[in-house]
């Protein structure tokens, strides 16, 4: 008699959540040795068979925080959580979930994955608070709350995929099952349970953005979410790739909040008579001066020299994320700020010369004065 144990679990892999905040204008540049009672350590990703053994990038601090169990939609887990924090005031928080399921539509459920105790996005939350109070030392101009955070949710199924034909043991070309699974793929990236009410044009657009390097495997890039194929042992490349620019994505939202603040202060200030012209000249000239900077920190930490695929799957992340269009916002209204302080040192200057043009007609119309007393002396 034959025991008959249900469909194979064909999708094993990780959700792993990530979760960018602005907490500060910038850290300090004292060390910071411990954080959450546990050593801080720089960054390090192994160098894998794309990249060169010399590879340069940008390397934040990173906190380690012991596993935790959690119970989650398909029965109890085993999360890890990390920290990374940045120079330009930018916290990282990463959160992975390991799933085994049957099918690619049973992972729509991560997107907003519930633990008994709470959801994966109170969990970096809470994380993010603790880890801002404890650096509180540490940065420079804290903001007042942490916003609502920039969230990220990649995929990361265990390659090669295994064929779906029983019996066979080959693994299927990465390219050929996305052109395969189109349709789930899609679905996954937008959080839609049921796939077949996805339009073609949707499933297109959703899927258009991705990226293969070897035959066995893939990434694919959508606004919300991400899906990578990959050996578990190169996972760790394509992440830190999606979470530098979610971090930038999360900065240049708060420099541009920033600066819209700025601009309508500056122009409610420039109504009031009462408001000091020299403090908004001091204000602004600081504010351009931070940008500039922020701006070349920001760039910095994207800078992939050595590994061409690693600069081609930022570009592809970027362009998703439109960060050049943020980049555009924040450069056109940092212009805007330029003209206003311009405008501004122009008036102080023209208020100077009149003054000056007054002074000097005041002495000598003092000097004609002094000359007729004398004369009539």
């Amino acid at each position: 008699m034959s025991t008959h144990h249900g469909p194979p679990t064909l999708f094993h892999g990780e959700a792993v959540f990530l979760f960018a905040y602005d907490i500060a204008y910038e850290l300090d540049r004292e060390p910071v040795p411990t954080l959450f009672g546990l050593p801080v350590s720089q960054y390090s990703m192994d160098t894998s068979r794309r990249s060169p053994r010399d590879l340069l990038f940008y390397k934040p601090r990173l906190v380690r925080l012991p596993p935790q169990e959690r119970l989650g939609p398909h029965g109890p887990v085993r999360i890890e959580r990390e920290v990374k924090f940045l120079p330009i005031g930018a916290l990282s928080v990463r959160i992975r979930v390991p799933f085994a399921v049957e099918r690619l539509e049973d992972l729509v459920a991560y997107h907003d994955l519930a633990f008994s105790n709470g959801t994966v996005h109170d969990e970096a939350r809470r994380i993010a608070e603790d880890a801002r109070r404890e650096l509180a030392p540490h940065v420079v101009r804290p903001i007042d709350r942490i916003p609502d955070e920039e969230a990220y949710t990649v995929f990361c199924l265990r390659g090669p995929l295994p064929s779906a034909t029983p019996g066979s043991t080959t693994s299927l070309r990465a390219e050929a099952w996305l052109e395969s699974h189109r349709r789930s793929v899609a679905a996954i990236l937008t959080q839609e349970p049921d796939p077949a009410a996805l339009s073609r044009q949707e499933t297109v657009e959703s899927t258009s953005r991705h990226l293969s390097y070897y035959e066995d495997d893939l990434v694919v890039i959508d606004w919300d979410a991400a899906l990578l194929v990959d050996d578990p042992s190169e996972w760790e490349e394509s992440l830190y790739v999606l979470e530098l620019a979610n971090l930038q994505l999360a900065e240049l939202e708060a420099y541009d909040r920033l600066l819209d603040a700025t601009l309508d202060r500056t122009y409610r200030d420039l109504g009031n008579p009462m408001r000091g012209r020299r403090q908004l000249l001091r204000d602004l000239r600081e504010l351009r001066i931070d940008l500039a900077r922020f701006n070349d920190e920001l760039s910095n930490i994207s800078k992939f020299f050595g590994d061409w695929h690693v600069a081609r799957l930022y570009e592809l992340v970027a362009a998703r994320f439109h960060l050049a269009d943020w980049h555009r916002s924040v450069r056109d209204k940092l212009q805007t700020v330029a003209e206003l302080h311009e405008m501004l040192k122009h008036d102080q200057s023209n208020r100077w010369m009149m003054i000056l043009e007054v002074t000097i007609v005041l002495l000598f119309v003092i000097d004609i004065v002094m000359l007729f007393n004398g004369g009539k002396g």
